[in-house]
């Protein structure tokens, strides 16, 4: 009997410790040239397994409200900036903390990266990488929820 409920307890003080080393939540992204916030980005699951990652609050001084992604060259073409998903697909790597072959669009060049996501920190930061080919950069975004 003990052991069960030392069992339980310990699963119950675990359990957020295992949540928070997953992409999904909330997220704030800091410019990596200026230090400036630029935006918050809810990552979810979509339910089939990949991760979707929308763009739901502008933080840079000089986004407008209604701002369109006119470089986008796929289906968000046009469509509003906020709101917007900026990540599609990514998906759990197998026997690791990381989520992989999905994609990053900028916003602002209108670009589809490759995309990479690891949880850092226990969970309270996560690298961002988008790349094409053997060139790409690397963000750290914070954890807001």
């Amino acid at each position: 009997m003990f052991k069960a409920v030392a069992a339980i307890v310990l699963v119950a003080i675990g359990a957020p410790v295992w949540a928070q080393m997953t992409p999904e939540g909330l997220w704030r992204n800091v410019d990596d040239k200026t230090g400036e916030a630029k935006a918050e980005i809810r990552i979810r699951d979509t339910g089939a397994g990949g991760l979707l990652g929308v763009l739901e609050k502008r933080l840079s001084k000089d986004a407008k409200p209604d701002d369109v992604c006119k470089e986008c060259s796929d289906d968000r073409k046009d469509k509003p900036v906020l709101g917007l998903e900026i990540i599609r697909g990514a998906k759990k790597a197998e026997d690791k903390d990381v989520w992989e072959g999905g994609k990053i669009l900028d916003p602002e060049n209108g670009r589809n990266y490759t995309l990479r996501l690891t949880p850092i920190d226990g969970g309270k930061k996560l690298e961002v990488r988008g790349s094409i080919g053997p060139f790409g950069r690397t963000q750290t975004w914070i954890r807001l929820q």
